[in-house]
Formats: C-alpha cells, structure tokens, sequence
C-alpha cells in the first residue's frame, strides 16, 4: 500500500477506514482524523496557500506512506515502527478511549514520521521547508474545534468538561500541537544534517522516546486511568456508531 498523489492517500485512508469499521475496529479512528487534515492540505494546495505547493503535495504523501506502510506492515503480522506498534495493538482494547486511539495515532506519526518526511523531502535544503512546514500547524489548529465538536458528542462526559473548560481546552491542544511540530522540526533538522550511517540510529532512538509517550498516553497511570475509566463508562461503545459521527465533517 503506497500512494503516489495526495488523491490516491485518500483513496487508501477511505478503504482502511471501511475495512476497520467492517471488524468494528477502533483502528478505524485515526485515519478518520487523518483523512480529514489530507482533505484540508490538498484544499491549502489548490488554493495555492504554500510557498511551493508541488513540494508540499510530495510531502504529504512521502509522510502518509509511513503510516500506510505501518498499517501494511501490522496486518501483516511483520513489525512497524514500536511506537507505531504501540497505537495498533490497542485497537480491540476496550476501555481506552475514543480520545486515546486518537492520540496514539497522532503521537507516531507527527513526532515521528513527519520528521523524517520532512528531511526526505527537503532535499538538502531543510531550512527551505521552514515556513511552509509550519504552515501545516495552522491548518490543524483550525481544525481543532471541529474535531472536538465531534468528540463531545460521542463522549458525553468529554463534552460537559469542555463545556466547563470554556476556551481553555483548544487553548491547551493547540499548544500540544505547537510542542509537537516544534519537536518533529527539531528531529527534522537532526536528521536531515546526520550523515547516512548515523540516520538509523536518529531514527531507533527517536521511535524509542516516541514509544514512550505512546504508551503514556494508552496507561496515564493510576488517577487518570481511573478518570479514563470512568468517562468511558458513559462514552459510545460501538465503532459502527461512533465512526459516522467522525466522518461526518470530513466528508465535506
């Protein structure tokens, strides 16, 4: 499974999502989110909202065709990247939420496969890439309240607490995502400059912290697995329901 256009990572995002909500998968989560923000870069991309919108269409399908190769590479029993392996063992697991599989999925790929697409790309000029990588921060920050609006209402708890939480919440995510876009350029920087032999171990050690995080976010310890739980109690089960509510926005 490798794409070649920003066309054909849709195409593939539509049919993995397809086959995970056929075996009422929650696997079928992030790349429900990932299909929404490929949709919002290629409109970015018409429209012409990149200094060069050619090297930013390369860049979107080198960095989806680390996660369709993980994907690939898990169904068919052999070994993706571990943090990679982390978000895809937790797809039949039940109490972690909607919220979790979401994270896990963003966790791997952003810090990451995003690095490393970004130094493959940049063809030697990684500094070139600058303000249009960061650009792509922008599109996800404006997608924040969409996504969080769909959340709330497949997790009933989550939407009271934004609710209470008032402006503070996006307020939160987007400097989560600020952190991890200014740690994957960090890592793109790091891995762009590193010479070839010393490119794999780059890439073993940053998967190693990432897999950390990632299994952070699937057991947050003690009191906020217990919070988790307890959000979960009145969360929609059935990833046959949840995933329409999902896709609605990014079908649009």
């Amino acid at each position: 499974m490798q794409a070649k256009t920003i066309d054909e990572v849709i195409v593939f995002l539509d049919q993995i999502v397809k086959d995970e909500v056929k075996d009422s998968s929650k696997l079928a989560y992030f790349p429900i989110l990932y299909r929404k923000v490929t949709i919002a870069i290629k409109a970015a991309i018409i429209n012409k909202e990149f200094e060069d919108n050619t090297r930013m269409e390369r860049l979107d399908v080198v960095f989806a065709n680390r996660y369709l190769k993980a994907y690939s590479e898990f169904k068919a029993n052999q070994a993706p990247s571990s943090c990679w392996a982390v978000s895809f063992k937790e797809g039949d697991k039940f109490w972690y939420l909607v919220l979790q599989h979401i994270l896990l999925g963003i966790n791997a790929h952003i810090n990451l496969d995003l690095g490393i697409a970004a130094a493959e790309v940049s063809e030697s000029d990684i500094q070139g890439l600058k303000t249009d990588f960061y650009k792509i921060n922008d599109i996800l920050s404006s997608m924040v309240d969409s996504v969080q609006a769909d959340i709330d209402k497949v997790s009933p708890v989550i939407g009271i607490m934004d609710k209470l939480a008032g402006k503070l919440d996006e307020r939160l995510v987007d400097f989560s995502i600020q952190l991890a876009r200014d740690g994957a350029w960090d890592f793109a920087c790091e891995y762009a400059h590193a010479e070839t032999n010393q490119k794999n171990i780059l890439l073993e050690k940053r998967d190693a912290s990432i897999t950390w995080l990632g299994e952070d976010i699937a057991q947050p310890g003690l009191l906020l697995s217990g919070i988790a739980a307890f959000v979960k109690i009145f969360e929609w089960k059935k990833v046959s329901r949840i995933a329409p509510i999902l896709e609605g926005i990014a079908k649009t």
